[in-house]
């Protein structure tokens, strides 16, 4: 089979089906009849002479020559996507559009902040942002449903390139009437017998919380804990108690003097960083680089 002629409407439909991992969502999502996707898939497995997916009771897998062709695709689509962005913005960054995938702790003061800020000098700009788990913004770069990928720190992930990445330790978070805003550091003994709000266990920042804490046998009881960053910080401007964040986290917050926030000195509370990622080998977009270099820049002026 040519590699010419994969370039048609079955590469669509196969991708989809990949990502999804089912011919009836995929169906619901492409708007087409499940039966003209699996005739598509079947005529392209009898072309290329090998099965492309394990069909099983509950979905579809993609076989290894499954996950090449796939690979394939996706990338003449995002080249696609790119060479078409690249012959608009010849006149300057007139239009484009940029996809983020970012966990909750950017999503409510850092991005939209520099979001707007990129928008005051390339207005034509339209961004699309996803807030996932940590777990799940590598992946959306991976599987190209996002261009930029704005998390912290978990393991090497397969494909993905780091851009930037710098360190961001956790502070306690506080008004500046709470009774320990003055203090130059405060240990995780001290915190835990104040009323603390703090994020679910699905985060890096509980994570390495209940670890530090673990570590000295000191119980964490916190008297508010939930998924929402501004939930938390809610609580604190309430005069709720504390809360726990990175510097970039509450950047605004800080800067107009409605929190407080002060290094906590345990160990293990610093190894946490923030990552920029986007996929490995893929060319950007001249708009998604754009914003890349400014994202990092507002990320560096922000430690």
């Amino acid at each position: 089979m040519r590699a010419d002629s994969l370039q048609d409407i079955t590469l669509r439909y196969f991708l989809e089906v990949v990502r999804v991992g089912s011919l009836t969502v995929a169906s619901e999502r492409l708007h087409v009849a499940a039966s003209a996707i699996s005739r598509q898939i079947t005529a392209l497995e009898q072309a290329l002479g090998t099965p492309l997916f394990e069909r099983r009771p509950r979905g579809m897998k993609p076989t290894a020559a499954g996950e090449v062709l796939a690979a394939y695709a996706l990338r003449c689509s995002l080249e696609a996507e790119r060479v078409v962005d690249a012959i608009r913005a010849l006149d300057g960054l007139h239009s484009g559009q940029v996809r983020v995938a970012t966990s909750e702790g950017f999503a409510s003061e850092f991005l939209p902040a520099a979001i707007s800020a990129f928008r005051g000098q390339h207005p034509r700009i339209r961004f699309e942002m996803v807030v996932c788990a940590s777990a799940e913004v590598s992946m959306k770069v991976r599987q190209g449903e996002a261009d930029i990928g704005l998390t912290f720190s978990r393991a090497a992930e397969r494909d993905i390139r780091v851009v930037h990445r710098q360190a961001a330790p956790v502070l306690a978070i506080m008004r500046p009437d709470h009774e320990l805003c003055g203090a130059r550091s405060l240990t995780l003994a001290r915190l835990v017998a104040c009323p603390l709000a703090l994020p679910d266990a699905s985060t890096t920042l509980r994570q390495m919380i209940d670890i530090a804490c673990s570590r000295q046998q000191l119980v964490v009881e916190p008297v508010l804990t939930t998924n929402h960053v501004g939930a938390l910080l809610g609580f604190v401007l309430h005069g709720g108690g504390i809360t726990m964040a990175s510097r970039g986290s509450v950047r605004q917050l800080i800067a107009s003097g409605s929190v407080v926030a002060v290094p906590i000195r345990d160990s293990g509370m610093d190894a946490r960083d923030v990552e920029l990622q986007v996929m490995v080998g893929r060319t950007l977009p001249t708009a998604v680089a754009a914003f890349l270099d400014h994202l990092q820049q507002a990320l560096e002026a922000s430690a």
